[in-house]
């Protein structure tokens, strides 16, 4: 009898406790017995039996992954250099362990491998001003590609886009040639504007000879309420033959 339970404590302690593996609530366990796949292992205590079976844990928590700065050409042949960070969790733990050796550096490949594709395909405009939209097509990709992988891409987030110091030069010297055309187009606007508006006055001047004598008495006013200032007057040729003719008889009646 004494035999018996020795033997039973010897089985408990040497080969059942050995044999109870935990899962964690945020792990999956997946299972293999002879070498072969056999079933996955939900959260708790787990049989394991020795030498016959094996067990992989996968966590399914999401996970962020920082991708490394890489040097690409956009489109346009300018050359950034780019970071970003992908949101993945794995979603089917069989796959994740079965269909790649390691997801999570397969996973950190793709993703670079991916951006610098995404950022040669759209110019440097498109890139700084359509964040959003470049980060989606990455995540398109990635998680497409991840599918075989038991994994979803849950967000791509570019953070951070360095220019070199000479295309950082380039576009300064752009947006100063750029505010230096817009000022020449507003200012030869204001210059056709203004045109036309005396050409309008020209006409409603020439129309009525009265309001000309009546702008010029108008201007005289102005002037002479500086006394610094100098006025001359021209005569029209009129009036000067007018004069010269009055002289020219005064002298006759002499």
């Amino acid at each position: 009898m004494e035999f018996m339970l020795a033997l039973i404590g010897f089985i408990i302690i040497f080969v059942v406790l050995p044999s109870l593996k935990q899962i964690n609530e945020y792990e999956r366990g997946v299972k293999f017995t002879l070498g072969k796949y056999s079933g996955m292992m939900a959260p708790g205590w787990r049989l394991v039996l020795p030498i016959f079976q094996s067990y992989k844990k996968v966590d399914v928590r999401t996970k962020v992954d920082d991708i490394p700065e890489q040097e690409a050409i956009t489109k346009d042949n300018v050359s950034v250099k780019i970071n970003a960070v992908v949101y993945y969790k794995v979603f089917d733990a069989s796959l994740a362990v079965l269909g790649v050796e390691d997801f999570y550096y397969a996973t950190a490949q793709l993703a670079q491998t991916t951006m610098r594709n995404i950022v040669g395909s759209v110019t440097l405009d498109e890139l700084l001003s359509e964040r959003e939209k470049v980060s989606g097509a990455i995540k398109d990709i990635i998680d497409k590609e991840t599918d075989l992988w038991g994994i979803k891409v849950e967000n791509v987030e570019l953070k951070d886009i360095s220019l070199t110091n000479e295309m950082k030069r380039v576009i300064a010297r752009a947006a100063e040639a750029e505010r230096e055309k817009q000022a020449v187009i507003t200012k030869s606007q204001g210059e056709a504007e203004a045109a036309e508006n005396l050409a309008v006055a020209a006409r409603k001047l020439a129309e009525n000879p009265g309001a000309l004598h009546l702008r010029t008495l108008e201007t005289i006013n102005d002037v002479s309420s500086d006394q610094s200032n100098t006025i001359f007057f021209a005569i029209p040729m009129e009036v000067l033959d007018a004069i010269r003719g009055f002289s020219d008889k005064a002298h006759k009646d002499k």
